[in-house]
């Protein structure tokens, strides 16, 4: 079965576009799992420019206390500096169920590409084994067209997400076919290696079902900014409740 975790960085940038504590993240985050929402997941940033520390370890409480996963996506390799711990210390000190390793950097808007784990392999096996050792699930960051995807495995990592912002493109474009197989190949050969397959990054509750229709055992999907845009106009509930009904409908 296929879970859903909300991404409310979005409600973050709205309270930090005004300063003050409103709109409330954890409230926002309660209301998702309230309607059925197996997780929640955040991606702090070194800048602060959303989700900020003082959110993850408010989030953690939540997501501990209701028994649901919590997922921290971030830059495994960003350097500490005021107002962000870094990512390995956020991990240690919440103690999340998965750890999402993405290559982001600060100049990005939002995460756009997965690791290139050739090039890349030296620095990110001893980055998830210190993570391992806190007993965070380690999901990697991955593109569907890049080879090299099932090295992930041998790194230490137990699923990839994959970054499906080119199905998104390809599906509002009318024609999403040939990413459809793209993706659905990345898939099989991750699951050939090992791993368990997440994906994430502009699905929403117009791609998502056919996405989960054509790609195999997908087990989490991480969705914020169309939900959350979404939920401006239906409401939270009724938006988180939307995307369980389309996750239902692929089965």
């Amino acid at each position: 079965m296929t879970v859903l975790s909300v991404n409310v960085n979005k409600i973050a940038v709205l309270r930090n576009s005004r300063g003050g504590a409103e709109p409330d993240v954890v409230r926002a985050a309660r209301a998702c799992l309230d309607a059925g929402a197996h997780g929640i997941t955040v991606h702090p940033r070194p800048d602060a420019r959303h989700i900020r520390d003082y959110d993850v370890y408010a989030l953690a409480e939540l997501a501990h206390a209701r028994g649901v996963e919590f997922n921290i996506e971030g830059n495994p390799f960003a350097p500490p500096r005021a107002g962000y711990p870094g990512m390995l210390e956020l991990c240690r000190q919440t103690r999340p169920a998965q750890a999402t390793l993405v290559p982001d950097g600060d100049d990005q808007l939002t995460s756009d590409h997965g690791f290139d784990f050739q090039r890349d392999a030296d620095t990110l096996r001893p980055r998830i084994a210190e993570l391992r050792e806190l007993g965070c699930r380690i999901s990697v960051f991955a593109d569907a067209d890049r080879d090299g995807i099932e090295r992930a495995a041998e790194l230490g990592a137990q699923r990839v997400e994959l970054y499906t912002g080119p199905y998104a493109e390809a599906f509002a474009a009318g024609d999403a076919g040939a990413a459809l197989a793209a993706f659905a190949d990345a898939a099989r050969r991750a699951q050939a290696a090992g791993l368990g397959v997440n994906a994430g990054h502009d699905l929403s509750q117009a791609n998502l079902g056919a996405f989960l229709r054509a790609v195999p055992d997908v087990l989490e999907v991480s969705i914020g900014h169309a939900l959350i845009g979404e939920a401006l106009y239906d409401g939270l509930d009724a938006t988180v409740r939307g995307y369980l009904a389309v996750i239902a409908g692929a089965r």
